[in-house]
């Protein structure tokens, strides 16, 4: 004889039957853990990452060796090479395209980073292609607002990339140390580009290099860091719902 129908109570069994579960799944336990899982960081990263200190500090060094004798690269800027007077400008303009494309890359692969940060990096790329295409001799005010978009976007993006509770790169403290530098290093050269330092502009170009080269390998540091280790933006634990990124 066939078991009567369940009662529709929870946790009533079948006349006859196995009882029913008294207790259904948590749902939103089940949301939350999918939802938090880590975002890896792609292994192509590594290549576009790479590129962006390659087109500019190899851009520049192969540039200003074939200037020849009369380019100071402590004076001068990196601009003077892309520009039309140069011997050879197509080489600084590919490297910093390479490097503005890099850029753009490589915030489209760190996923684990914060979104403000990741948008600041794609703006500094998209702001480095922009001076390639502008040189400073053909469009002087284009090439410096574009010059300045890039420059203070690639110096703030680590501090903008940084989550809450999360460990090794992506932690405050990381974060915020490496912008603190880039911007310090920035600073540095916007007073050398204006004359205002002691020297009167005697290291500009040795300024930009520094604040440039270190822009460009800080990607690279990032996605090495997060490829080697666990990625950091499920630093909250799923426990703690007052745990929240910053992105």
């Amino acid at each position: 004889m066939l078991a009567d129908p369940p009662s529709g109570r929870t946790g009533a069994p079948y006349r006859g039957g196995l009882p029913l579960p008294t207790t259904l799944p948590d749902v939103a336990a089940i949301r939350s853990t999918s939802t938090s899982s880590p975002r890896p960081v792609p292994p192509w990263a590594l290549v576009t990452a790479a590129l962006t200190p390659l087109g500019m500090i190899g851009g520049w060094t192969l540039a200003a060796a074939r200037q020849g004798p009369g380019y100071d690269p402590v004076r001068e800027t990196i601009s003077a090479l892309a520009a039309g007077s140069a011997t050879t400008p197509e080489v600084m303009t590919a490297g910093l395209a390479l490097t503005g494309l890099g850029h753009l890359a490589t915030a489209a692969a760190l996923r684990p980073a914060g979104t403000r940060g990741r948008l600041l990096l794609a703006a500094g790329g998209l702001a480095t292609v922009l001076v390639a295409a502008l040189p400073v001799d053909a469009s002087p005010r284009a090439h410096g607002l574009a010059a300045a978009v890039g420059f203070g976007a690639l110096a703030l993006w680590p501090a903008a990339a940084v989550h809450r509770g999360a460990r090794g790169i992506l932690r405050p403290a990381a974060g915020f140390a490496a912008a603190g530098v880039l911007v310090a290093t920035l600073a540095w050269f916007v007073v050398e580009l204006q004359g205002l330092g002691p020297d009167d502009g005697a290291l500009t170009g040795l300024a930009e290099r520094a604040v440039a080269g270190a822009q460009s390998v800080w990607p690279l540091v990032v996605v090495l860091a997060l490829r080697r280790g666990k990625p950091a933006p499920s630093a909250c634990p799923r426990a703690d719902s007052n745990c929240q990124p910053t992105d």
